[in-house]
């Protein structure tokens, strides 16, 4: 039965009663913009690439301590899309810095890829985050004095790769990203949104098997936010990459594969 049958049928068991009729109908468009809007989850791969156990994480300000995650345990699979969502404070972002190894634990553990970070040496760390993990932040930290081949280009300097290889990477990405006709610019002569892809594009240098964001639309409008999400969508597709976005806006956690809200330290 298409949309006009149905309301002819709504009109016909109502006839008489005008109120009524008018409610039915009302309903029912609701609940059909519901479904329209209400995007199905994918279904995502059952190997886990994120471990996460019973993490805690404790910070002494002065002479009181703050629990900011009380025994977060969680997995999240390979080409996975996850929304971390929750109201400023509920412990977010500290797990998204746990997860990317810029901070250790109090407690538990964390393994990426089998890796277990928690145990790793400051050097270490550095090494496995420039490998394996891509960080995208709400401010772009691009450098004002690099045009933005050279700003891509930085990503890959401390892995030793090839400077004829990171050139063609930079040119790779930059196509991928929509930004092939700006690597000759500097970051003031972009757009938010194209400094934004930018960064995503340095953090794909490495070929990273997870990319990390927090709140990467932020500064963007709705328009470029939009057109961020999409990216990041295009790159779980294309590339099998897992994606992790802390973020406030509840039409970004809509489109993820998962969405994790946290309220004070916890999993709710």
């Amino acid at each position: 039965m298409d949309k006009q049958q149905k309301i002819e049928e709504l009109l016909q068991m109502f006839d008489g009663n005008a109120s009524q009729a008018a409610l039915a109908v009302r309903n029912y468009a609701t609940e059909s913009a519901r479904q329209i809007a209400r995007k199905p989850r994918r279904k995502v791969s059952e190997e886990v690439v994120i471990k996460i156990d019973s993490l805690v994480k404790t910070y002494s300000l002065g002479k009181n301590e703050v629990q900011a995650l009380k025994g977060v345990s969680l997995d999240i699979h390979k080409g996975e899309f996850l929304a971390l969502t929750g109201a400023s404070g509920s412990g977010k972002s500290t797990l998204l810095q746990m997860i990317g190894g810029l901070d250790k634990p109090t407690s538990g553990a964390i393994a990426i890829d089998n890796t277990e970070l928690q145990h790793m040496s400051d050097r270490e760390l550095s090494r496995f985050r420039n490998q394996t993990i891509g960080f995208v932040f709400q401010f772009f930290y691009l450098q004002p004095f690099l045009k933005l081949d050279k700003n891509l280009e930085v990503a890959g300097m401390p892995m030793g790769t090839a400077k004829p290889i990171r050139a063609a990477r930079v040119k790779e990405l930059a196509g991928q990203v929509g930004l092939a006709d700006r690597l000759g610019h500097y970051p003031k002569e972009l757009s938010g949104g194209q400094m934004q892809r930018a960064a995503i594009a340095r953090a794909l240098l490495n070929n990273p098997k997870v990319i990390l964001a927090d709140e990467p639309t932020g500064n963007l409008d709705s328009e470029n936010g939009r057109a961020i999400i999409e990216l990041f969508e295009k790159i779980r597709d294309e590339f099998g990459t897992t994606i992790v976005i802390v973020t406030h806006d509840k039409a970004i956690a809509a489109r993820a594969d998962r969405e994790i809200r946290l309220q004070d330290g916890v999993i709710v």
